[in-house]
């Protein structure tokens, strides 16, 4: 089972690359699913025979599919609405499944494997490795953060089907280790500033929709949060914000911002979101 959360698509990618070398069901995290995570009860199937162990001819241990889950890391941490899944979701089997991270990030991510470890140790899950994947950035809501430049772009996406492999080679040892990235000053990034990020530069208030506008109702029909509406033919943002920019990213006629601190900021293509 792979759980995903994916905002301008880049995990998406990663997630059905992964699906593409062990298979599984991908479960993506969206809607009512994050808005209230207990609504729903989610069942890690048993693995297929071809993979469970044998104890002697013909019989074989009965066991849980391993779950692994996919998401971007969010100012070197945990995103909010994922670690809110986490704590709050029903996951039937989930007790006996072994759980992977295989996270995206635009450069490193700090101790961010050590939040999730957390997070799913309380639950009384056992994590396993962690493994981290550059793929194109997408945070513009800060003065010095920007899109990647093409060429880097390009770089990242080419270079991701081959680290998926990786992941999965090391995933099969099984052990509790990380293979990630985590940059300079990893403990403070995460423990210092994202608990800064989290509370003064989440707010969703700072969005605008300018004249250019053109009411088409993408970033609303997309939002994972179901977080935007259309009043009178322009979009309107909630409260509940997961933050993911894929309204900015979206748009097609580049009209959303988030005040100033988007002017002259690019915009990403979003390749692993299905074009509208």
């Amino acid at each position: 089972m792979i759980i995903c959360f994916s905002g301008t698509g880049n995990s998406l990618m990663v997630a059905r690359e992964l699906q593409g070398v062990i298979g599984g069901e991908i479960i993506e995290l969206s809607g009512e699913r994050l808005r209230n995570p207990a609504a729903e009860v989610l069942e890690v199937p048993d693995r297929t025979p071809q993979t469970l162990p044998e104890i002697a001819p013909g019989l074989k241990v009965p066991e849980k599919e391993d779950v692994v889950w996919v998401f971007p890391i969010y100012a070197w941490s945990v995103p909010p609405v994922v670690a809110n899944f986490i704590r709050r979701c029903r996951m039937k089997g989930a007790h006996q499944a072994r759980h992977f991270l295989l996270c995206t990030c635009g450069d490193d991510i700090g101790r961010a494997d050590d939040v999730w470890r957390n997070l799913v140790g309380r639950r009384g899950w056992l994590p396993r490795s962690v493994f981290s994947v550059e793929m194109p950035n997408v945070y513009v809501c800060l003065k010095g953060f920007d899109v990647d430049p093409a060429e880097v772009e390009a770089r990242k996406l080419a270079a991701m089907p081959a680290r998926v492999r990786e992941f999965v080679a090391k995933m099969r040892t099984a052990p509790a280790e990380s293979w990630v990235v985590r940059g300079s000053w990893p403990w403070s990034k995460t423990h210092i500033v994202f608990p800064i990020f989290r509370g003064f530069l989440m707010s969703p208030e700072p969005f605008r929709a300018s004249d250019a506008c053109i009411t088409c109702g993408l970033c609303a029909r997309e939002c994972p949060m179901d977080n935007i509406e259309m009043r009178d033919g322009r979009p309107a943002w909630g409260k509940n914000c997961a933050m993911c920019l894929r309204c900015y990213h979206r748009c097609p006629v580049q009209a959303i911002s988030y005040e100033a601190a988007t002017d002259g900021k690019g915009h990403y293509a979003c390749p692993g979101l299905k074009n509208d």
